[in-house]
């Protein structure tokens, strides 16, 4: 019997090596292990920092928050005319002149009548030539086809009218019922108009997350608070060449794991999620198997990784966590107490240990 003794130490020994479950190294201002970051241009290892959530931290993120939102490409609202462009189709009519039209004359059907601009910007017309009307109005075409046809004709008298907007175009795709390429004609086309126009979003769009490319840059909209707290600034006009993508919210979760009542994946709704809400969701901390001081937040952010540790041993905390917002993959783990992992530790290897060396005993007769 004394010979098979010396075998718990030995198992409790390497069981401190071995304890189950994921841990953070307390009090460290940097992660465990180092992970991707992008610096310069360039993906390299580094330790990620890991920051308290505090006040200060709270209050800096939300300003930082408000610079973004105030970000926003300028509206540039169009003014004036509507500026001919290349693929638009121009109706020219010559009064008295009904040669000079398209076949069938001045009651030609419109949707068959049209001359298209070219791809340079240039409009052939006869007698005139080939006419530069790219960037111009119809009334400057018109002026234009007028001084033109003086010199042939007495008293010319000509209409210019745009039938088919063809140069100034958005695409709108994304969680949309009708996605595809919308025409811009004279009246300014705003996101809340193109999203109408592609037949309003679909259920499982994220409004509060839709992101506006434009000239190489990414920029993210919250439409959902202009639908319900009339955030105008959001609602830009939209230029030739943007792309509006409506995001899907099923890729909005957040990663609830540890000591909770139940680990889960939740889903952001309405583009707000806060840590409060996530514990609470999971069915609140374990504070019999948990460690309150050790709440983290563990943000991937594209290469750019994020740790936030929340000390909630004072219920008071929870007015932090409660201001603190998540963002989509976020993982939230509350840690485990030291004596809950050796209890489990002692779970898993004791039983086992005493039942071998219960039958060495038994065999050598003691």
């Amino acid at each position: 019997m004394l010979r098979s003794m010396p075998l718990i130490p030995v198992l409790l020994l390497q069981a401190c090596s071995l304890t189950p479950g994921m841990e953070m190294e307390t009090n460290s201002p940097l992660s465990h292990i180092e992970v991707p970051v992008m610096k310069d241009g360039k993906l390299v290892k580094e330790k990620a920092k890991i920051s308290q959530i505090t006040a200060d931290l709270i209050i800096d993120r939300e300003n930082s928050r408000q610079r973004a939102v105030n970000n926003l490409p300028s509206q540039n609202v169009p003014t004036g005319e509507y500026k001919i462009g290349p693929h638009d189709r121009l109706q020219i009519t010559v009064w008295e002149h009904p040669e000079l039209n398209d076949p069938g004359g001045e009651k030609i059907n419109p949707e068959l009548a049209g001359k298209m601009v070219q791809d340079d910007g240039m409009l052939y017309y006869p007698y005139v030539g080939n006419v530069p009307v790219a960037g111009k109005t119809a009334n400057e075409v018109r002026e234009l086809l007028s001084q033109g046809l003086s010199k042939y004709f007495k008293k010319v008298k000509l209409d210019v009218r745009v039938l088919a907007y063809q140069s100034h175009r958005a695409a709108v795709v994304g969680q949309v019922k009708m996605p595809g390429i919308q025409a811009m004609t004279e009246t300014p086309l705003t996101i809340t108009e193109a999203i109408s126009r592609a037949g309003g979003v679909t259920e499982d769009a994220d409004t509060s997350n839709v992101m506006l490319a434009r000239d190489g840059k990414l920029y993210k909209i919250d439409v959902m608070r202009l639908y319900e707290k009339g955030g105008t600034d959001q609602n830009l006009v939209l230029k030739d060449g943007d792309v509006l993508n409506v995001s899907d919210r099923k890729d909005n979760k957040v990663f609830v794991m540890g000591e909770v009542g139940r680990q889960q994946a939740l889903q952001i709704n309405k583009g707000r999620l806060t840590l409060a809400q996530a514990l609470a969701e999971a069915y609140g901390v374990d504070f019999n198997t948990s460690r309150p001081e050790e709440i983290y937040v563990i943000r991937s952010g594209e290469m750019q990784p994020e740790i936030f540790q929340l000390n909630a041993e004072s219920p008071d905390a929870l007015i932090l966590a409660d201001q603190f917002n998540l963002q989509a993959h976020d993982t939230v783990f509350v840690g485990t107490a030291g004596v809950t992992q050796w209890s489990r530790v002692l779970n898993q290897i004791l039983p086992g240990s005493f039942t071998s060396m219960m039958g060495q005993a038994a065999m050598m007769g003691i």
